[in-house]
């Protein structure tokens, strides 16, 4: 095991400090008119053009000479005395599970291969209110299924570190592209990890918000603030903390949304964490196969924490995790397995379908309300089981993945440590444990093997307590023996 950061074989010289630089401070460089937008859009168009071909991060690029006109026009507006959001200037690339207004999203199936959406999701818009400009989509698996980030669409996105790994999913274009330092911040969304999973096979940071903090929608504005969730991605928790401060908030659309409490950022500088509690799920007492490594690497970073007034505590919840892990399935195939279904009674869209996404859908056709109602029950078992584990811990911590990055040409895992794996995404069970309970959960970035591959640690909080989470993972950060990302920095 290592805390030296190895070095990408993907990175290369950046398109000059611009890129290295945190979107936080690249906001402010911006409003005090330190940097033009053209000169921070050319900076990572030029660090795109050098760097994305390698790795296939960011997919549908738009034209330059459109994306400088739009920098210009946000130049004349500045020089005008105008109004600026947060985000103003900064180059955003949507993960392209995400509707984008004029600008194609493709889910990464071929079946949409040509959709270019009317409206942009709720987040986006908030986005482009906020003044960031999109330059084009990050890659995901098709329709976000499983944590490898290929499709027929676009093909595989490949690790930051080595183009022999898998990036991770489903946001795994986001979380490369920020590694190599081609966005500055990235948006994500989650259902059994797709924040989490590629943060930690880049060595970044991914945030998973509480349920209904960020609105999802158009057309999915329940069944996202059920378990999916909308969320950020950053090199930083404070990049993170800007985009979620954009991101969350109440919309009438979304009838389980909800206002946050505050500024997240402004949170983070006004409130620094002074420790606390914190119960080590590890593996479930042996529930969860692990690949050899990932529990030390994970415990050495737990040492950071106690190092800083953290109190860390082995904890084996009295709870049945395969009758968990089945409720996640059922509850899965009950909302996107359905959503997949009106694809699957077409056969000509049938036969476009990944076997996974068959799966999906299949299992969905088996499903008894009876089943869903006890899955559902037993997802409330486990929130209750949670709030009563918060008495007495501040936070919760297991690894983020399973298995550290594998071949990007193995599709997923087939067995963990010995283990079969009877599904899919049985390799990342160790994500659904935030997912169900509705909780705030952020990956970490943890370590290195003895091979150079990455891996991350969960910080599951108390529902609704983003800001602690994001607080406790920003006093990590400060102690972090590496830097984040993958890239040299100018």
């Amino acid at each position: 095991m290592s805390s030296e950061r190895p070095t990408s074989r993907h990175a290369i010289s950046p398109a000059g400090h611009i890129c290295g630089m945190s979107a936080v401070d690249l906001a402010e460089a911006i409003r005090e008119k330190q940097l033009s937008v053209r000169e921070v859009a050319t900076a990572f168009l030029d660090r795109i053009e050098a760097v994305n071909r390698q790795v296939n991060a960011i997919v549908s690029l738009r034209q330059r000479s459109d994306i400088l006109a739009e920098a210009d026009a946000a130049d004349a507006h500045l020089a005008a005395g105008g109004a600026t959001g947060p985000l103003f200037g900064l180059p955003i690339a949507v993960k392209d599970l995400a509707l984008t207004k004029g600008l194609k999203t493709t889910f990464g199936s071929p079946i949409f291969a040509d959709l270019v959406p009317e409206e942009d999701e709720f987040f986006v818009e908030r986005m482009r209110k906020a003044g960031a400009i999109v330059i084009g989509k990050t890659n995901v698996p098709e329709f976000g299924l499983g944590s490898n980030t290929y499709n027929p669409v676009f093909g595989p996105t490949l690790n930051a570190f080595d183009s022999a790994w898998t990036a991770g999913g489903s946001s795994g274009g986001a979380a490369v592209a920020l590694a190599l330092d081609l966005v500055p911040l990235a948006d994500g969304s989650d259902f059994g990890g797709s924040l989490r999973n590629p943060a930690a096979y880049n060595n970044v940071f991914g945030f998973r918000p509480s349920q209904g903090l960020v609105p999802g929608g158009p057309g999915f504005e329940v069944f996202h603030a059920q378990m999916g969730v909308e969320g950020p991605m950053g090199r930083s928790v404070r990049d993170m903390a800007l985009l979620l401060d954009v991101q969350a908030g109440h919309h009438p659309r979304a009838p389980l949304s909800h206002d946050p409490q505050g500024s997240f950022l402004a949170g983070l500088d006004d409130a620094p964490v002074a420790g606390g509690r914190i119960g080590w799920l590890g593996n479930l007492g042996g529930h969860l196969p692990m690949e050899d490594g990932i529990l030390d690497l994970c415990e050495a970073a737990l040492g950071r924490l106690g190092d800083i007034g953290f109190a860390v505590e082995p904890l084996l919840p009295d709870f049945d995790f395969e009758a968990l892990w089945q409720a996640f399935v059922t509850l899965r195939q009950s909302s996107s397995g359905c959503a997949l279904k009106m694809l699957y009674d077409d056969p000509a869209k049938r036969a476009l379908l990944k076997p996974e996404a068959v799966w999906e859908a299949e299992g969905a056709a088996r499903l008894t309300a009876p089943q869903i109602h006890a899955a559902a029950m037993r997802r409330t078992a486990w929130h209750r089981t949670l709030l009563s584990l918060f008495e007495r811990f501040d936070l919760l911590a297991l690894p983020t993945a399973q298995v550290f990055p594998f071949d990007v040409s193995v599709h997923w895992p087939s067995e963990v440590a010995g283990k079969a794996m009877d599904s899919y995404h049985r390799w990342m069970q160790v994500t659904a444990a935030a997912t169900l309970g509705g909780c705030p959960a952020v990956n970490v970035p943890a370590g290195f093997d003895a091979k150079g591959r990455p891996m991350g640690m969960q910080l599951i909080g108390r529902p609704r307590g983003d800001l602690a989470v994001l607080q406790a993972a920003a006093a990590y950060e400060a102690v972090l023996p590496w830097k984040t990302g993958a890239s040299p920095r100018a």
